[in-house]
């Protein structure tokens, strides 16, 4: 039995992503109705946002479903005590020190993941108590790693150290890259960037089709001195360029991030002046499409992967 999928309780070893703007309990709920495990992406939301988006996530599966919460955001304390009081079992923790809050999760029986970029950190959330930890490698968009990993390289240097289950992110957004990273150790995959292109993500459509349309090398890691982050390039991040070129301190990075600037992008449309968090597997993505048959084209993928393996001759 695959332990991602004993674990959580669904049916395909395929965790969708807890991205800000874009993992509503739309898109939680159809990919748990599909037979992955939806995360709502809390980063994003108010704490009386993010309750009425759990409480719409029940209603609309009694398949499991998590919550993703990046421990750098304000209100982390009612956020933790929303998740709770609302019943979820599952939630995905990031950026941040998971001794904080694994324990205190798991004493209220729910199942804690750590979301990790390096080998080190892999073991920290090992060392906390978490039930099973996502190593992201550094072509996965949003806020990234330093140390500039690749999955390719993470997920078997993790492998090799951990003995809790183990899920693969960045750069999966097919079957064959999930048959791969499967193939290296992981017992299970998180998909991110597949999904901002689905029916169900609330990102604006114009994102979306942003995401269909770039190609190799539209993407760029950038703001490091501040938090790692890979964007698409537009004028926002040609303007982040440019500052570059003049040796900015991290003040003039920070008047220049401005306040909502992911938001501006990726929920509003605004294609210029936004932050389009994606990933380079962006490249691999060429349309928008429900998330049951992303699922459902992954899995294909992926047996279609092993057949060809198994029948390739060494």
């Amino acid at each position: 039995m695959n332990t991602i999928k004993s674990l959580f309780n669904i049916e395909y070893p395929i965790v969708q992503g807890g991205m800000i703007w874009a993992s509503g309990w739309r898109l939680a709920s159809a990919v748990s109705n599909a037979g992955g495990l939806g995360l709502i992406g809390a980063g994003s939301m108010y704490p009386n946002v993010l309750r009425e988006h759990i409480q719409k996530c029940k209603e609309a599966t009694s398949k499991p479903f998590g919550v993703n919460v990046p421990m750098l955001y304000p209100n982390l304390e009612e956020i933790i005590q929303i998740i709770i009081e609302e019943g979820v079992k599952i939630v995905f923790t990031s950026a941040g020190n998971p001794k904080t809050y694994t324990k205190h999760l798991k004493d209220q029986g729910i199942t804690v993941v750590h979301v990790v970029s390096s080998l080190k950190f892999a073991l920290k959330a090992q060392d906390a108590g978490v039930d099973a930890i996502v190593a992201e490698g550094f072509e996965a968009g949003g806020h990234n790693g330093r140390d500039e990993t690749t999955t390719l390289a993470l997920i078997p240097m993790v492998k090799e150290k951990i003995h809790i289950p183990l899920i693969a992110a960045g750069g999966i957004a097919t079957g064959a890259a999930m048959y791969a990273v499967m193939a290296l150790g992981a017992n299970g995959v998180q998909v991110g960037s597949r999904f901002v292109a689905s029916d169900e993500a609330s990102s604006h459509m114009d994102f979306k089709k942003m995401v269909v349309d770039a190609k190799e090398g539209d993407t760029q890691l950038t703001l490091k001195e501040l938090a790692p982050v890979r964007m698409l390039k537009n004028k926002f991040y040609q303007d982040v360029a440019e500052l570059y070129t003049q040796g900015p301190s991290v003040e003039d990075l920070k008047n220049l991030l401005g306040r909502a600037r992911a938001k501006r992008g990726m929920f509003e449309g605004d294609l210029e002046e936004g932050e389009l968090e994606i990933g380079q597997v962006s490249g691999l993505i060429h349309d928008i499409k429900p998330a049951a048959e992303i699922i459902q084209d992954m899995i294909s993928e992926f047996k279609n992967t092993k057949n060809k393996m198994d029948q390739l001759a060494i």
